[in-house]
């Protein structure tokens, strides 16, 4: 046996260890807590009526327990960062909604375009919370003693083409939603939060 059969053995033994060195480290995974969280706040909102005194102090307790994940840099995934957004989406303040907006946008950069909603829908909510028109009609609400509805709400924006390129449905299809809503039963309404 000639020296350069266990050199040609060795050579190949080197290639086939090469592709799990190369792998690199493995993506994070989703932040239990955060899912945890994220799923406590969706399911608050599954039961109707939705008692918003009970609902309230735990939306609360929820943005700050995301607060501190995000302050630990404990989200990673777009997953995370989607959830984050839903629970700011549910805040108290034009800041709680900016916020949610730009967590939205972690998410979306980080290649979930199913966040492009929630990235609307935050906008949204901030620009009515500053007394601005909402632009993609994502917010249906019911003030004290009126009818539910969109307004304020600029129509002219934002075309029904950019509405489907987020996942907003079009006006056509937000006024069925409305004449949904109205015909279905009714939550009981969310106390208002005085404006700072």
């Amino acid at each position: 046996m000639s020296l350069r059969t266990p050199l040609l053995a060795l050579t190949w033994l080197g290639f086939l260890a090469l592709p799990a060195q190369a792998q690199g480290p493995t993506p994070p995974t989703s932040n239990a807590e955060m899912t945890r969280i994220y799923d406590e706040d969706q399911g608050d909102r599954q039961k109707t009526p939705i008692d918003w005194s009970k609902v309230t102090p735990r939306d609360e307790q929820r943005r700050d327990a995301t607060r501190k994940l995000l302050a630990d840099g404990a989200l990673h995934t777009a997953e995370d960062f989607r959830h984050a957004a839903f629970i700011y989406q549910h805040g108290a303040a034009p800041n709680d909604y900016l916020l949610a907006h730009t967590l939205a946008m972690v998410a979306v950069g980080k290649g979930d375009s199913s966040s492009l909603w929630i990235a609307s829908a935050t906008l949204d909510r901030y620009l009515m919370n500053i007394d601005k028109p909402q632009i993609y009609g994502t917010q249906f609400m019911a003030k004290r003693g009126e009818e539910m509805g969109q307004e304020p709400y600029d129509r002219d924006l934002v075309s029904d083409a950019l509405r489907t390129e987020l996942g907003v449905p079009t006006q056509a299809q937000q006024v069925e939603q409305l004449q949904a809503i109205r015909a279905g039963h009714r939550a009981a309404p969310k106390p208002e939060t005085p404006k700072p």
